[in-house]
C-alpha cells in the first residue's frame, strides 16, 4: 500500500468518509449541494458570459467580478464532483497525488478569493472617495497586475504546503474524516512531529486573511466617512446601496471561512457533523451566492441577463 521515496513513504490513496454521522443520509444530503453546485456553475458561468461579451462592463468593478467567478468556479469544482461521487456512488477513495492536487486548489484559490475580495473593497473606496479620478487611478492595466499580484501570491504561498507533506512519512490510517482533502485532515495522517506545518498553517491563514480583512475594514471605514459627509440623503443611500452587495459577499465567504479554520484548530469541542457541514458550505455558498447577489443588486448586469434570456423586445 505504500509507496517509498527518497525522504518519505506515502500511501497510493486516501479514503475520505464523506460526513461521518450521517452515513445513512448522505445520499438525499447530497441533492441540494447538487443543486448549489449547479447553480454556482450557471451563474458564474452566465455572469463571465455577460461581462465578456458586453464592452460597457469592461470597468474595474465588473473585471474583478470576472475574476471572482472564476475563482469561484474552480473553488466549487475543485471540491463538488468527488464529493457527490462520494455520497452518491461510495466512490471514497482518490489518489495521494489527486488529494495534494485538491489541497493545493482548495487553500490556493480560498486566498485567491480573499485578495480579490480586497481588492474590490479597494475599487469602491476610490469609485466613491475619488469618483474624479477612479478610472485614471484603477486603469485595466492595475486592475490586471492587482488580479495577477493576488493569483500569485496565493501559489506561492499555498505551494509550500504541499511540498512539506509530500516530504513526510504517514501512518498506516489512511482516512480522512471529511468530503475533501484539507490541510489539516491530511496533517493529522503524518507520522512525523508536524509543528513547522502547523505553524506555516497558522503563519499563512493569519497574514493572507489578517491583511486583507484589515485592508477591506480601512476602507469601509474610510467610504463610510464619505458618505456620511455626502449632502443628499439619495446620494447617501446610493452610495450605500453600490457596496452592499460587496458586503454581503464579504460576509458570505468569511463566516464560514474563519469558522471552519477555528474549529480545526481550537474548536475540539465543535460536533465533528457540524464541522464537515460548514467545511463544505465554506466552498460551496459563496460560489453560489456571488452571481446572485450581483446579478440582483447590480442594474447592468440584470438587465443584462433579462435582455439575453427574454431577447431585445424585453
Amino acid at each position: 500500500m505504500l509507496t517509498s521515496g527518497n525522504n518519505s513513504s506515502h500511501p497510493m490513496y486516501f479514503t475520505l468518509l464523506g460526513i461521518p454521522g450521517l452515513e445513512n443520509s448522505q445520499f438525499w444530503v447530497a441533492f441540494p449541494f447538487c443543486a448549489m453546485y449547479v447553480v454556482a456553475l450557471v451563474g458564474n458561468t452566465t455572469l463571465l458570459h455577460v461581462i465578456r461579451t458586453d464592452p460597457t462592463l469592461h470597468e474595474p468593478m465588473y473585471l474583478f467580478l470576472a475574476m471572482l467567478a472564476t475563482t469561484d468556479l474552480v473553488l466549487s469544482t475543485s471540491t463538488q464532483p468527488k464529493m457527490l461521487a462520494i455520497f452518491w456512488f461510495h466512490d471514497r477513495e482518490i489518489e495521494y497525488h489527486a488529494c495534494l492536487i485538491q489541497l493545493f486548489f482548495i487553500h490556493a484559490f480560498s486566498s485567491v478569493e480573499s485578495g480579490l475580495l480586497m481588492a474590490m473593497a479597494l475599487d469602491r473606496y476610490v469609485a466613491i472617495c475619488f469618483p474624479l479620478h477612479h478610472s485614471s487611478i484603477l486603469t485595466p492595466a492595475v486592475v490586471g497586475k492587482l488580479g495577477a499580484g493576488v493569483m500569485m501570491r496565493g501559489l506561492l504561498w499555498v505551494s509550500p504546503f504541499c511540498f512539506m507533506v509530500s516530504r513526510m512519512p504517514f501512518c498506516p490510517i489512511r482516512i480522512i474524516p471529511q468530503s475533501y482533502c484539507e490541510h489539516m485532515a491530511v496533517l493529522k495522517l503524518v507520522c512525523a512531529d508536524t509543528r513547522v506545518n502547523r505553524a506555516y498553517g497558522l503563519f499563512v491563514a493569519f497574514s493572507v486573511v489578517g491583511f486583507d480583512i484589515i485592508i477591506i475594514s480601512v476602507s469601509y471605514g474610510m467610504i463610510l466617512r464619505t458618505v456620511l459627509q455626502l449632502p443628499s440623503s439619495e446620494a447617501r443611500l446610493k452610495a450605500f446601496g453600490t457596496c452592499a452587495s460587496h458586503i454581503c459577499v464579504i460576509l458570505a465567504f468569511y463566516i464560514p471561512a474563519l469558522f471552519t479554520f477555528l474549529t480545526h484548530r481550537f474548536g475540539h469541542h465543535v460536533p465533528r457533523v457540524v464541522h464537515i457541514m460548514f467545511a463544505i458550505l465554506y466552498l460551496l455558498v459563496p460560489p453560489m451566492l456571488n452571481p446572485i447577489i450581483y446579478g440582483v443588486r447590480t442594474k447592468q448586469i440584470r438587465d443584462r441577463v433579462i435582455q439575453g434570456c427574454c431577447g431585445k423586445k424585453c
